[in-house]
């Protein structure tokens, strides 16, 4: 027989926002224009107990419940038609000691913000490059930028997390996770992907001194991919890990290839650094200089702005330099792109004592420690009549470069990939499970492709 649910007892609290509100159409937005859902109603949480309060109101209700930061869910995990969606970026206090190299951040600040506020203190953590993306599900996904080979991902920065999760059969409460408690939990929030397990409501991150930091740009034309892609691949692991770097080929009708980096390090060294990138090719473009750190990340993020407003997006991680055939598969998917606004970006991880292959496949959810560059796919549109030949162009892209790298980044979801849990997590789903139904054993924290409850082992 149907469980009966609870009698209706608890009231929602937060800036409450509802069909037929005038702030509706702009609350339910996405980050991607490509999905477009109506949610029953959606909490913007001011503090921890309306977090509470929602998870409780919702399942005394029996209504399905999703999580939301910065609303870039590239497949919208964090919206639903019908449900409640319950948003902490109204939660955005940031604290800072830097005595002890540590900062209180709330999930719901925007990477910009984060960066702005650490700078302050001149200090920074190792975190992504759009500057409107939240924090809360790049950490839990594991986390890459320009500081990743020197100091590793976001999540391995990570040493606590303050998480609200389903409580009984119908409650809610907050734990705290980190290495002396719920040890398991903060094992899975380091790469274990966002919406999981609870809502996330504040990290304390190890910080790091930071002042200036030396960044280059180099442009070539499309005519040099044969020789540029497999230059910077066979560079971008082998040098130092204060410098990490990336690469992007547009579509021809654009007919650029640029890479660009950011070295711990003056700007001289970084010049002899590069080297070996300017001799690949015909560079038409250069340019090194120091910078302030937080000069750097708005560098950085420029490349995040004025996109178009629906996208496909799918990742994959290189393990050894693509094969000529590899990089012919490149240069013939984007000399037929659905449009100019198609890529290939692709930024280096591993190598040369690199932090984030120091750590084990293991040590936390994120498990792809030994790859040496991770890619990215990508096709933007406007138009609604150019969605299905931009989606099918990434598809048949992602399936011709199999053969050449493996996995994706769950950060870089991708509903096409069958085998996500193995694409995502590798050897770590199992324990991931075991998380799950620990710490959500109803399943009240799901989506398409959330991690499922576990079978119990027996001891």
């Amino acid at each position: 027989m149907a469980q009966k649910l609870k009698k209706k007892s608890t009231r929602l609290t937060g800036r409450i926002v509802i069909p037929g509100n005038p702030s509706y159409n702009t609350a339910r937005m996405e980050f991607n224009r490509r999905f477009s859902k109506f949610p029953r109603v959606i909490v913007f949480c001011q503090r921890t107990q309306d977090v509470i309060n929602a998870v409780k109101w919702a399942r005394e209700r029996g209504i399905r419940l999703r999580v939301r930061s910065g609303r870039h869910s590239y497949e919208a995990f964090s919206a639903v038609s019908g449900g409640i969606i319950i948003d902490v970026s109204e939660m955005n206090k940031v604290k800072v000691d830097r005595k002890n190299r540590l900062a209180i951040v709330q999930t719901g600040n925007p990477l910009a913000r984060v960066y702005k506020k650490l700078w302050n203190k001149r200090v920074a953590i190792p975190a992504g490059t759009a500057p409107d993306v939240g924090v809360a599900g790049l950490t839990l996904g594991g986390g890459i930028g320009l500081l990743s080979r020197k100091f590793g991902l976001t999540c391995d920065n990570l040493k606590q997390v303050k998480m609200v999760v389903a409580s009984g059969r119908y409650g809610a409460k907050t734990i705290v996770a980190n290495r002396k408690k719920h040890s398991d939990l903060l094992w899975a929030s380091r790469g274990g992907g966002g919406g999981n397990f609870g809502a996330a409501t504040e990290y304390t991150f190890r910080v790091r001194p930071i002042s200036s930091v030396s960044i280059y740009s180099i442009t070539w034309k499309w005519r040099d991919l044969e020789k540029v892609f497999p230059a910077w691949q066979r560079w971008a692991p082998s040098v130092t890990n204060r410098l990490t770097s990336t690469i992007e080929v547009s579509a021809k009708q654009v007919g650029t290839i640029v890479s660009t980096g950011q070295l711990l390090g003056g700007a001289e060294e970084l010049r002899r650094l590069i080297r070996p990138l300017l001799r690949a090719g015909t560079p038409v473009k250069v340019m090194v200089k120091t910078v302030p750190f937080i000069e750097a990340t708005k560098f950085f993020a420029e490349a995040d702005l004025n996109l178009e407003p629906k996208f496909k997006i799918t990742g994959a991680y290189g393990f050894q330099p693509l094969p000529p055939e590899g990089v012919r598969i490149i240069r013939d998917f984007l000399s037929k792109a659905p449009n100019r606004h198609s890529s290939v970006w692709s930024q280096s991880l591993g190598g040369a004592g690199s932090a984030v292959s120091r750590v084990s496949p293991a040590e936390t959810a994120y498990p792809h420690r030994k790859a040496e560059t991770i890619y990215e796919l990508s096709a933007r549109w406007r138009n609604s009549r150019e969605q299905e030949r931009n989606i099918q162009w990434v598809e048949r892209f992602r399936r011709a470069l199999r053969p050449f790298v493996k996995g994706d980044y769950v950060n870089f979801p991708d509903l096409q990939i069958k085998n996500w849990p193995k694409a995502y997590y590798g050897e770590n789903f199992g324990r991931l499970k075991q998380v799950k139904r620990k710490y959500d054993p109803h399943n009240v924290f799901r989506f398409a492709q959330s991690i499922p409850v576990g079978k119990q082992i027996r001891k």
